[in-house]
């Protein structure tokens, strides 16, 4: 165990208990087996959020939870702080659940009906949205912002999509195109829609499936979004592993039951999700894998933006 996770740990009065890693992606994250129950340990990765962005995070979580929704619980140290830094890192504790994810190593897990669990997911998800706006958030809570400054702006959340080095020079013109018209259309239409906490990765990943229900993992990118977004993040995931598109249109249509939305923008957000990721990886070209999978975002969001162009030539254009 590294020294770091050992210092860590005594924050807790877990400084004697073992722990492992299990995750290794945007964070370290470890399993902590302590004399009562496991618990999972963050180590953030530097830069990527700051300790006010992160307590804000668990706050939300900490209020989700009391409201009910099955998601991680923070457990704060023994002085009741739910983020500290430790040797320029920040850290944090959260409650181990005992569930499988639906998908793991790019395979779905087998327990799990798609479409049963597709609908699950649109319930969870439609309850997180509700919770969120009956929540008065607390005094100097912040998270990023998925709006139309964070999607299509100067400066994305995940940077300038139309600038990845890897694209061609029509893919470069018609994401730019793309991006110039969703400004417009977001101008217009944004007043006017669903807009407020959302989880913005609610991908098969980080959702795990137990006995009594699906929990909701990996709050890493929450913020203020339109929960379109929230749904087309979801959606595309869901055609990614089952291009029939049952398991999305079951999901969207368990979303709308439980919370009913008009869904004819949702192409343009079906497109900029996938958009997002085309910027997201310029930042990563240099770790094992990156240029296929920045390749098979390339090809996801020609497929998106097109779909989107056809779509824009109606009712919201």
């Amino acid at each position: 165990m590294p020294d770091l996770v050992r210092q860590a740990l005594t924050a807790w009065g877990f400084e004697d208990c073992p722990a492992a890693l299990i995750a290794a992606r945007e964070n370290q994250v470890f399993r902590v087996e302590t004399r009562d129950r496991p618990l999972v340990l963050r180590l953030h990765r530097p830069g990527y959020r700051s300790q006010a962005e992160l307590t804000s995070e668990l706050d939300w979580m900490a209020e989700l939870t009391r409201a009910g929704l099955r998601v991680p619980q923070p457990i704060p140290t023994l002085t009741g702080a739910r983020c500290i830094e430790v040797a320029g890192h920040l850290v944090d504790m959260l409650s181990f659940l005992d569930a499988r994810p639906l998908m793991a190593g790019g395979h779905w897990n087998a327990e799990a009906d798609p479409l049963d669990t597709a609908r699950q997911t649109a319930v969870t998800l439609a309850r997180l949205h509700q919770i969120s706006d009956q929540w008065c958030l607390p005094e100097g809570f912040t998270r990023p912002a998925w709006d139309a400054a964070g999607l299509v702006g100067e400066a994305p959340v995940w940077d300038r999509f139309w600038e990845n080095p890897r694209l061609s020079a029509v893919h470069a013109r018609l994401f730019t195109a793309l991006r110039d018209r969703a400004a417009a259309e977001l101008a217009a239409i944004g007043p006017s829609l669903d807009y407020g906490l959302i989880h913005a990765d609610a991908v098969p990943e980080n959702v795990l499936l137990a006995k009594d229900g699906v929990y909701l993992i990996d709050f890493d990118d929450g913020g203020f979004g339109f929960r379109l977004f929230d749904l087309a993040t979801t959606a595309n995931r869901l055609d990614r592993h089952d291009p029939s598109g049952r398991a999305s249109e079951a999901f969207l249509l368990a979303y709308q039951q439980a919370r009913p939305t008009d869904l004819t923008a949702l192409p343009l957000f079906r497109a900029l999700r996938a958009l997002t990721y085309v910027g997201w990886v310029m930042t990563r070209l240099h770790e094992p894998g990156a240029e296929a999978r920045c390749a098979r975002f390339i090809t996801e969001a020609e497929h998106r933006v097109s779909a989107c162009f056809d779509a824009i030539q109606g009712p919201f254009a």
